[in-house]
């Protein structure tokens, strides 16, 4: 044994099953991949041999003892992958792409969220490599200068291949159509393994590069005849009631419904909020069945769909990967029709999410940066600019804006990992073992006091009464990683079901001059609001390449459609291949032709929106004949 050990090939053998066994425990451990039965579980067992044959065997072919010290190398540099996929994954259940790995000057503000990721616990992942080099300094005395026979590399190559094939072939035999419809990456990794996920994500980012190129008018064609199918008619009772009214759109961050009514301690979490929806005098409408629709690109993915009525992508960001796409926004159409001027307002540094560029495409004329606020060291925390400042500071740029106008206004405070100053926290944490989890209703508390302070400055500024106010949260809070804590919080199991019920998040609305409808129980999501706000302000959305429709219509499609091809609808909700009915939340066995043609459409629409953004198909389209592309030339987002 002491022999076979001393040898190349013995040493390349105990670093492949380190690589193993690691990989596989870290899948166990780390990774909630919803493996069930058998065959899912051998082949997650399975999954990391194929890529270490590979990669850790190209390493053969190298000449003496460079064979160990390259093989180590390549061992910390696979760690080092997985490792960022864990960290990755414990915020976003989900894992890095190309796409996200080219938002990387994105990283530099999320430094605390970083850290706070870290547990102790992760230092034993190194241990292996610890072994490697106490291993390889013993045995590497022994080892000649030439280099191993080739076969014997390019045998461990073929076994590689071998493996791959075996593991595919009984991936597709169990999950059909596996790399066509690829949705969700927890089943790419499930089935085919982390580094096998990432070569097929680098292969199909490649692919999608070369659509634009390829892409030409007719496709826009198709897209155009699907929008015009799905399109609903406007509401006579709404259609051009907001006309020439100022807009005024509040991003709540990280902000889901479950907080709206929600008490801690026996206090109201968010007590202005809760006012909104339900003091009849306040004039909202809240939709209290409205979803985000994000994917990897959470905040940027909400501001996309809520601007443009368009998905996100399935990977990475779009604002990222097609800022220079050709948009038709929704500040772009009203300032074209309507004569409105836009703004968006965001205490954090203006290139985070490529925002000083793709804000461009949008056709938004003013952005208000950091270098437009105090970012003193009182003012800032975490991601940045604390919520109270950036609305107090906000009014005076709103005065100064030329009506009308749309202004999107971001929040900060209450984005993972939640921190506030002891000092400025009204409401005492939640009492479980999750720290996250504790401190999300204190910053929560936090916007709410925020946002009520926000509208007296807006009433006093004399912006309020002839302003449409419109409120919403971009994406989830709390990770189905904190399921364990938030299971104590309300008080019952957080199944597949009730964590795709938990995804809702808030909006309301407040129209001058009508009066609100309270709670408005159609179900509705992101993708919904321009068709919404357009015919509000009197604008017809059917010339528009838009995904959503009007919420307001009696024609309003209420099935709302999640990046991975799940659904929910007001009946029933598609979750990973499971049909659940919303009433009893039992298992449906037997979906019916309806539930499984609503599935196909939603994949349809999906597919379509995706052609439109990879092919960058909009600037083969004109709305109208009075329709004017942006010129991004014209606008300069520098501070003067």
């Amino acid at each position: 044994m002491k022999k076979l050990i001393s040898t190349k090939m013995g040493f390349f053998s105990i670093v492949l099953v380190l690589y193993w066994l690691k990989t596989y425990l870290i899948y166990k451990v780390e990774f909630d991949l919803g493996v069930k039965g058998a065959i899912q579980e051998f082949l997650l067992f399975l999954n990391p041999l194929s890529s270490g044959l590979i990669l850790l065997g190209i390493i053969l072919f190298s000449k003496g003892r460079k064979v160990g010290r390259r093989l180590i190398i390549m061992q910390v540099l696979l760690g080092l992958i997985l490792y960022a996929n864990i960290v990755f994954y414990r915020f976003n259940s989900d894992f890095i792409t190309l796409a996200t790995m080219m938002q990387t000057n994105n990283f530099g503000s999320l430094g605390g969220s970083i850290i706070s990721l870290m547990q102790w616990h992760d230092l034993l992942y190194l241990i292996d490599i610890v072994v490697l080099i106490v291993l390889y300094n013993m045995v590497k005395g022994n080892w000649s200068e030439t280099r191993i026979k080739i076969r014997k590399p390019l045998t461990i190559l073929a076994m590689g291949v071998l493996v791959f094939t075996i593991n595919l072939g009984l991936a597709e035999a169990d999950r059909p159509q596996l790399l066509e419809r690829a949705f969700d990456r927890n089943y790419l990794v499930k089935y085919l393994g982390i580094y096998n996920f990432i070569a097929y994500d680098t292969i199909q980012s490649a692919n999608t590069s070369t659509q634009r190129v390829l892409a030409d008018s007719d496709d826009i064609t198709v897209v155009e005849n699907y929008t015009k199918t799905k399109y609903a008619e406007p509401n006579p009772a709404y259609f051009g009631v907001a006309e020439g009214k100022n807009i005024i759109k509040i991003h709540l961050e990280s902000f889901q419904s479950f907080l709206i009514d929600f008490k801690l301690h026996g206090e109201e979490v968010t007590p202005f909020l809760n006012s909104l929806v339900h003091d009849e005098s306040q004039n909202f409408t809240y939709f209290d069945n409205f979803f985000h629709q994000t994917e990897q690109g959470k905040t940027a993915d909400a501001e996309l769909i809520m601007d443009n009525s368009l998905y996100g992508l399935p990977q990475g960001s779009a604002f990222v990967m097609k800022g220079d796409n050709t948009y038709q926004s929704f500040p772009a159409i009203i300032g074209e029709r309507q004569g409105y001027t836009s703004a968006v307002l965001h205490g954090d540094g203006k290139s985070f999410w490529n925002r000083d560029e793709i804000y461009k495409h949008f056709g938004i004329d003013e952005f208000y940066h950091e270098d437009y606020y105090d970012m003193s060291e009182d003012n800032v925390i975490n991601y940045g600019l604390k919520d109270k400042p950036f609305f107090e500071e906000s009014i005076k740029y709103l005065k100064e804006m030329k009506q009308p106008f749309y202004a999107h206004l971001m929040t900060l405070t209450n984005h993972h990992p939640f921190t506030i100053n002891e000092e400025e926290a009204t409401l005492a944490p939640a009492e479980t073992n999750d720290k996250t989890v504790n401190n999300y209703f204190q910053t929560a508390r936090y916007l709410d006091e925020a946002l009520e302070q926000f509208f007296n400055d807006l009433k006093e500024a004399g912006l309020y009464d002839d302003s449409v106010i419109m409120i919403y949260g971009d994406h989830y809070g709390i990770s189905d990683n904190h399921n364990k804590a938030m299971e104590e919080i309300l008080g019952e199991e957080i199944t597949p079901l009730k964590y795709s019920e938990l995804q809702r998040v808030p909006f309301m609305i407040k129209i001058p001059g009508v009066k609100g409808q309270g709670t408005n129980h159609e179900y509705s999501g992101q993708i919904d609001v321009v068709p919404t706000m357009l015919h509000l302000l009197g604008i017809d959305a059917q010339d528009y390449i838009l995904m959503g429709t009007d919420m307001f219509s009696e024609d309003h499609k209420d099935y709302v459609p999640f990046r991975k091809g799940n659904f929910v609808t007001k009946d029933f909700t598609y979750l990973d291949g499971v049909y659940y009915d919303n009433k009893t939340k039992e298992v449906i066995e037997e979906p019916t032709e309806e539930m499984i043609k609503q599935k196909e459409t939603v994949l349809h629409e999906l597919d379509l929106s995706d052609k439109v953004m990879y092919g960058d198909l909009l600037r083969f389209y004109k709305p109208n004949d009075e329709w004017k592309p942006v010129d991004v030339n014209s606008y300069s987002y520098k501070k003067e």
